[in-house]
């Protein structure tokens, strides 16, 4: 049909992945978040450590940045992300309007995670390793969806950036990834290495 995309097999299944991944993440940070209600002295067992202490992000201000704890957001968003990947495995095939709508939320969330990301490494001080799940997740989903879209001409690029996407489109959340471990490794890099 005209004016619509598929996004292949593959895409549908990195979408599933990435987003179980993401709502596993978001569901076990709700559990504890709700045994933190009832016992504010509970340590979630991921709290390894000084640097990975779920517990201290859990507790943090930029844990309810809406009001609500923000794995309640992650259970809604990866539970659609899920549904879309399985509609794309299923043969589903959407209109542009409906993979820009999918672009801009993914945009949101890696936006939302890189901000996340920032607080957590130099504010809150401490690493949540399901956050941390949940963070690459939505990083793989927000540079395919881009990849595929501006593949697809449903976002104008030149040439030689689709050309790269089509050929390279892995690099990009490759670096995106490897970056924000830098930056993990280099904010704690006394407590690696002691």
């Amino acid at each position: 049909m005209p004016g619509t995309l598929a996004g292949g097999k593959g895409f549908g299944l990195l979408l599933v992945l990435a987003g179980a991944a993401g709502l596993l993440a978001s569901w076990v940070i709700t559990l504890d978040e709700f045994k933190l209600l009832e016992n504010p002295g509970f340590v979630p067992g991921c709290s390894l450590n000084p640097v990975v202490s779920c517990g201290s992000v859990m507790k943090s201000e930029q844990a309810r940045v809406f009001g609500f704890p923000n794995p309640m957001l992650g259970l809604v968003a990866y539970g659609i992300v899920v549904c879309v990947g399985m509609s794309l495995l299923a043969g589903a095939r959407f209109p542009r309007w409906y993979w820009l709508l999918f672009e801009a939320g993914c945009l949101f969330g890696v936006g939302f995670v890189s901000w996340l990301q920032f607080e957590s490494l130099y504010r809150i001080n401490a690493l949540c390793l399901w956050c941390c799940l949940a963070w690459i997740a939505t990083i793989l989903m927000f540079w395919y969806a881009t990849a595929l879209i501006v593949r697809a001409e449903f976002l104008p690029a030149p040439g030689p950036l689709k050309t790269f996407l089509a050929e390279f489109g892995w690099v990009l959340p490759v670096l995106h990834i490897a970056v924000i471990g830098m930056l993990v490794l280099t904010r704690w890099w006394d407590f690696w290495t002691a």
